[in-house]
């Protein structure tokens, strides 16, 4: 698994949050991936405040106590909410520009790689949201996540993670399902980002439906609960360490 941090000049997306931060408007952010056709994320939506939230992720900035860490936390929208809410919250991101942002916008944040190691602390709550199962890449990365999870967790301490099950790009009008079951993991998903002349590297990204994700979390000591469930076929689940 790739500990690495991302370069200013392919960082496609920091740069556009950087952008709208400095001058209250971006251009296309677009993405990529083989399975799917173009996309764009609207900037603006990374600055979201508490009240624009899905109700997914007002739930989790609920739910988190003590001391949280925010993983991935972008434009630090998250952190801002709960330091708003009287909450302590450190942000972290592979992103430069990201926590660049952040900083100015009085998070503490810090450039860091979840799985690097050399990076430790002691959290009673650690939010990965916005598809924060992204992050864990592939199903081939669910040990060393969970590792990771037992590392940095203050004992009682939870993890509170949403996702989406894209079983639904696979079924047939009558209800069926066409999924390749001798290739990899459906929610195992190859994007790249592009921002004006920025592009970034390809990376992976792991979209885990809810019986999978308990499946891991019972074979690496945890306990996977379902918190709530979205619209289309988005979730938050709580995992919390049971040896």
């Amino acid at each position: 698994m790739s500990l690495g941090l991302l370069e200013v000049g392919k960082d496609p997306m920091g740069a556009a949050i950087y952008d709208f931060f400095d001058k209250g408007k971006a251009g296309k952010l677009r993405v990529f991936s083989p399975q799917f056709d173009e996309d764009e994320i609207p900037v603006e939506t990374l600055f979201r405040e508490y009240d624009e939230m899905p109700e997914l992720e007002r739930k989790a900035l609920d739910m988190a106590y003590g001391r949280i860490l925010d993983v991935g936390a972008g434009s630090g929208c998250h952190s801002i909410a709960l330091q708003d809410m009287g909450k302590q919250v450190e942000a972290i991101d592979i992103s430069p520009l990201s926590v660049k942002v952040m900083e100015e916008s009085g998070v503490n944040a810090s450039l860091v790689n979840l799985f690097d190691h050399s990076f430790v602390g002691g959290y009673d709550t650690i939010l990965m949201l916005m598809n924060g199962s992204g992050i864990i890449g592939s199903l081939q990365n669910m040990e060393a996540f969970f590792t990771r999870m037992k590392e940095l967790l203050n004992p009682g301490g939870c993890v509170l993670m949403d996702s989406s099950d894209l079983k639904y790009l696979f079924e047939d009008e009558d209800g069926s399902m066409l999924i390749d079951l001798a290739a990899d993991y459906y929610g195992e998903i190859e994007f790249s980002m592009q921002y004006k002349r920025i592009k970034g590297d390809p990376f992976k990204w792991l979209y885990i439906d809810y019986e999978t994700l308990n499946f891991y979390a019972s074979q690496f000591g945890f306990k996977a609960e379902l918190v709530c469930a979205g619209e289309h076929y988005d979730y938050l689940a709580k995992l919390t360490m049971t040896v």
